[in-house]
């Protein structure tokens, strides 16, 4: 290359660049779409429209909540990743749809590490090992010696095939050596009328899926399937204190957009979203549902997903689990 081209070509670099620069100033140039692929009332639509309300009059733009469901959360997550990349649709999303259901299914509509770009992990909230009162059972080790005694006789219920509740009975399978029966439902709600009407006995459920059951007496809370305990449920033992290393099923929800998003939008929403998360009010609010603020970088929230996916790929081979 010779020195008239270089310098072309560098002018051409600096014009592209300041070009980038002058898009970023410039967002959002309009309304904010927040896309959740589950549908009004799920945990990600309430985190998505507490942020969103915050939100707006910070950039002085309309963020709309759209409920975008299907396939396991694929569909919506999948129109995230085939949007314009200026930073005005973004999505909040969870772990399946963001990572692990790429083995779950044989193919996904996009490409989830290369299509998307994190953002922040906005909140987290404990999965509840809880168990039917008639079990007579009152900590996780009571429970394993009962799954030993009837191995294969005892049912659980998940939310679904795939989904983090039954990835987590199943971690706690196979690191405890028993044995128990999966009766998959369509949702938190029917799986908790299962445990109540006894066709399940035991659970893993979202915390504020079963909170409500279990002060009311009807259900009883064991444990939490956290690295530490709960802020939100302080006085029940982790399953690693019961001695069931490594059975983590924390049911966080993070904020993603298209993977050539320019990184300083990326910046510009992560620091909005990240001081909206901070607000006591919104801490307070998130709290009600049984939620724990996050708020971490994007390279945090990266090295969550990984994480999750390492830990549940061993699990979903050996079960031959797939959503196909």
């Amino acid at each position: 290359m010779n020195t008239r081209t270089a310098r072309a070509a560098f002018a051409a670099l600096l014009v592209l660049a300041f070009s980038l620069a002058a898009r970023a100033d410039e967002w959002p140039t309009g309304p904010i779409h927040i896309i959740v692929p589950f549908g009004p009332g799920s945990t990600p639509d309430i985190v998505a429209r507490v942020v969103a309300d915050k939100l707006s009059p910070k950039i002085g733009q309309p963020v709309v909540v759209e409920n975008k469901t299907g396939a396991a959360g694929n569909i919506g997550t999948g129109e995230v990743a085939r949007a314009k990349p200026d930073g005005q649709t973004i999505g909040l999303s969870i772990a399946g749809p963001l990572g692990v259901n790429s083995m779950l299914f044989k193919k996904l509509p996009y490409d989830p590490r290369h299509d998307l770009a994190p953002v922040t992990i906005a909140a987290t909230q404990p999965s509840v090992l809880v168990v039917s009162p008639r079990l007579g059972v009152n900590s996780t080790q009571q429970l394993l010696d009962l799954l030993r005694k009837q191995p294969g006789k005892l049912n659980y219920a998940s939310m679904g095939a795939g989904t983090i509740s039954h990835l987590a009975m199943e971690a706690l399978a196979a690191r405890s050596g028993t044995q128990i029966v999966h009766v998959p439902y369509s949702g938190s709600g029917p799986a908790v009328l299962a445990l109540l009407s006894g066709d399940a006995q035991v659970a893993c459920l979202p915390a504020a899926a079963v909170i409500g059951q279990v002060k009311a007496g009807k259900l009883k809370a064991l444990a939490v399937a956290t690295a530490k305990r709960s802020s939100i449920l302080p006085d029940l033992p982790t399953l690693a204190e019961a001695g069931l290393k490594n059975v983590y099923a924390e049911a966080w929800m993070g904020f993603v957009v298209p993977a050539k998003t320019p990184q300083t939008v990326v910046k510009r929403l992560h620091d909005d979203i990240a001081a909206i998360l901070e607000e006591p009010e919104v801490r307070k609010q998130l709290a009600g549902h049984s939620m724990d603020v996050v708020a971490d970088t994007p390279a945090q929230m990266r090295a969550t997903l990984d994480a999750d996916m390492a830990r549940w790929k061993p699990i979903i081979e050996k079960n031959h689990i797939t959503l196909d």
